[in-house]
């Protein structure tokens, strides 16, 4: 018997070790991209060119940041990127978990109906010409509210956070009624902080989606320049191949200079300034988004 627990102790030693090692090499190479390309932002763009840059900028510039935000178009739709990220967030999460309520209450006549209708949409589509006719009918069209209307609700946020409520006790909303608190109020006071996990999940998808769209202000709002987009202008200038060259930006750098501004090291840097928004909200929804998504997919 001691031999066994042993041999048992000694097996699952070495499983902690080889999974801590696997985990730690599964670390850097998702982190090594994000790493390198910051080096790269931060580097000569000619000197870029010729390799070698891994982890700290061989001959260090904000240049290619300076470049980008002297574009004066780029402030404004960084503006328009981060208020509709906000707000759509925001009604989208409280729309649908509103919706979601609905749909868990057991007394809902149409919840079947309605159930099953949400999820046709999720592989029904009308498709892109019906929706932009739709959208112009509508008068939506080179509009800010293009942003905001189409994404109100998410069919498959619907689901998702209703499958987490009907995991909570129907006591409670049974014990709120009888205390004299109307569905609405159950649903603000009771429903609601009990769906924190999942609402913390669904807020992360949809903040994550919003913000990296860019194909909504190409098809629908591409023709009016103040509706512009962060990402459309990063798509317009990532899709260009051309070369600035002689570009003076003083006050940056030692002395007055002609500096030469690369795709690459364009890319680079708008790579990190899409990606910081998203850095900086994942860590406070980590634990609710784990959390969220492991509760929502198990409970029926």
């Amino acid at each position: 018997m001691a031999r066994n627990h042993i041999k048992s102790s000694l097996s699952s030693k070495i499983f902690d070790v080889l999974n801590y090692l696997f985990m730690l090499l599964l670390m850097v190479a998702m982190i090594y991209p994000f790493w390198n390309t910051f080096a790269v932002s931060l580097n000569d763009a000619l000197d870029s060119i010729k390799g070698g840059i891994y982890l700290l900028p061989r001959k260090f510039t904000l240049y290619n940041y300076a470049t980008m935000f002297s574009r004066g178009t780029l402030l404004d739709a960084a503006f328009i990127s981060v208020s509709k990220t906000l707000i759509v967030t925001i009604l989208n999460v409280f729309l649908s978990s509103l919706a979601a309520y609905v749909l868990s209450r057991k007394n809902f006549v149409f919840r079947k109906f309605m159930t099953i209708f949400l999820v046709l949409t999720m592989y029904v589509n009308a498709g892109l010409i019906p929706q932009f006719f739709l959208f112009q009918r509508l008068g939506l069209i080179n509009k800010y509210w293009v942003y905001i209307v189409p994404n109100l609700i998410g069919a498959f946020n619907v689901i998702v956070i209703r499958t987490f409520m009907n995991g909570l006790p129907e006591s409670l909303a049974e014990s709120a009624r009888i205390d004299g608190a109307g569905e609405f109020r159950t649903f603000v006071q009771i429903i609601m902080p009990l769906c924190k996990p999942v609402l913390a999940t669904v807020a992360l998808w949809v903040a994550v989606g919003t913000w990296n769209s860019w194909f909504d202000t190409f098809i629908f709002a591409s023709r009016y320049q103040k509706l512009s987009t962060l990402q459309y202008e990063m798509m317009k200038l990532l899709s260009s191949s051309m070369i600035q060259s002689g570009t003076v930006i003083p006050g940056l750098v030692g002395q007055t200079q002609s500096r030469v501004v690369t795709p690459t090291a364009i890319r680079a840097a708008m790579t990190i300034i899409a990606a910081l928004p998203i850095i900086f909200v994942y860590p406070f929804l980590q634990k609710y988004f784990v959390q969220g998504l492991h509760l929502g997919s198990v409970k029926g």
